[in-house]
């Protein structure tokens, strides 16, 4: 049996750049620790638009260009990405890393569902920001694909677009039976 954490886009945008607040800065040292001292399977998540962004619908709603392929922005946070690039293995089968045009990953969902047939997943921690957007839609995924598979998401190593709307996000995960730490 494996044990996953999925690091959900803690990217440069989010942490300190278009869409960065202070309290997606302040969780980047739990993240790290958490990552580094993770015993098992460690995969990502990048938000990735291209430059029409703001021509699609999500760049009509929320119309502050981010997390552009190929962009500083885009990049993970440097500390993040290099243990991202030392936990890869050539010789798997698995990406570790997604790049995601969408809030959720249905590729992650899939993927996650492949590992679990190659090996049992035990269990699935989730990491990352911003709750209230990508993490609760990719953690609503994982329900979707694995129902059985407990899935925990650590508050400490998330962050929201504001303190009350990454509360409300972690109220929602609860509801659906996502265990909060």
């Amino acid at each position: 049996m494996q044990k996953v954490l999925l690091v959900i886009d803690m990217q440069n945008d989010f942490i300190d750049g278009a869409l960065g607040t202070k309290e997606a800065a302040a969780i980047v040292p739990n993240v790290i620790e958490k990552i580094k001292n993770f015993d098992g399977y460690v995969l990502y998540t990048r938000d990735t638009h291209t430059e029409n962004y703001m021509e699609t619908q999500e760049g009509s709603l929320l119309p502050v260009p981010h997390c552009i392929e190929g962009s500083h922005g885009w990049e993970l946070h440097p500390e993040i990405d290099k243990l991202r690039l030392a936990g890869e293995d050539p010789d798997s089968d698995f990406y570790n890393t997604f790049d995601k045009p969408s809030f959720g990953s249905t590729i992650l969902g899939q993927a996650l569902c492949m590992m679990d047939e190659a090996e049992a997943i035990e269990s699935i921690e989730i990491i990352g920001l911003c709750t209230d957007v990508c993490v609760i839609s990719n953690a609503m995924i994982v329900k979707a694909f694995l129902p059985e598979t407990p899935v925990t998401v650590d508050s400490s190593c998330c962050a929201g677009v504001t303190p009350e709307s990454h509360q409300t996000a972690l109220d929602a995960m609860a509801a659906c039976q996502i265990r909060i730490i």
